[in-house]
């Protein structure tokens, strides 16, 4: 019976320095991720996960609430944590590799929306910086077409309809796990965030953003192995 499996980085461990340290990226992806696949795995597979073999990672997300009790919280954690990390590991690039900025109409719609690209960096920065204890910042496409940031707690995600407060696509998203940056930053988070933004690979941004504007297609999926 096919599983997911945990997916290859598209770059080499050390390709995000000095923004983001080699062991950090080898634990967060090889430990931290691979456990969340595993416990996926089990929950979906095992007698109580029926509904949800065969769905695509993406549809898992949006049914989470709707798991049986006995598999809910690992469904909700552990789906979102493979979700979440599969998608993270696309939206950053090599340092000095990707374009270092958004472009066409992705960089149109940011500042239509926030006033410009920097205070689009602003808000999103809040918003990560500002999440308690550990979790993700986001900047989604609603169903109307709008372009919101928010933030949601643990693995949760805005495609989790009925779990978190604010529903939309994912198109750029930031981990704020202390895992995701303590061996290197210790207790400077916005220290983090600003490296960052040095790594984000913009030209998959722009394509998620194109994706997203058609709503019935998947910005991001995670095929079975």
């Amino acid at each position: 019976m096919s599983k997911f499996a945990l997916p290859a980085l598209p770059y080499d461990y050390s390709a995000l320095e000095p923004h983001i340290d080699t062991m950090t990226m080898n634990v967060h992806h090889k430990g931290h991720h691979q456990t969340y696949v595993n416990n996926l795995n089990g929950a979906i597979q095992g007698e109580h996960g029926g509904q949800f073999k065969g769905l695509s990672i993406e549809n898992i997300q949006r049914n989470a609430a709707k798991a049986p009790d006995a598999i809910k919280a690992a469904v909700r954690n552990n789906g979102g944590g493979h979700y979440n990390h599969s998608l993270f590991w696309t939206l950053m690039a090599p340092t000095g590799s990707a374009n270092s900025a958004p472009h066409g109409e992705l960089k149109q719609a940011l500042e239509a929306e926030f006033g410009s690209v920097d205070e689009f960096k602003n808000k999103f920065n809040a918003a990560a910086a500002g999440r308690f204890g550990s979790g993700w910042a986001w900047l989604c496409m609603d169903r109307s077409g709008k372009m919101f940031i928010c933030s949601t707690p643990n693995q949760d995600n805005p495609l989790m309809e009925g779990i978190s407060e604010h529903n939309g696509i994912p198109i750029l998203g930031l981990d704020v796990w202390e895992h995701a940056y303590y061996l290197k930053y210790q207790n400077r988070r916005p220290e983090y965030i600003a490296a960052w933004w040095n790594v984000v690979n913009w030209d998959k941004v722009v394509e998620n953003y194109s994706r997203a504007k058609q709503q019935n297609t998947p910005v991001f999926d995670v095929p079975l192995a």
